[in-house]
């Protein structure tokens, strides 16, 4: 392998990891805000949208 294969696998993994990481993250935050009861949620979150 070349470096230039090196360096684009490097930024592959990285930016996999990335990606993975942050739909996990959204993954989780949308399941605790089902957890949240009505009357505690912020004032940013409305039925109406």
């Amino acid at each position: 392998m070349t470096h230039f294969g090196y360096l684009l696998v490097g930024w592959g993994v990285t930016l996999a990891v990335g990606v993975v990481y942050a739909g996990s993250l959204l993954r989780r935050g949308r399941q605790l805000t089902a957890r949240v009861p009505a009357d505690r949620r912020r004032w940013m979150t409305t039925d109406e949208t």
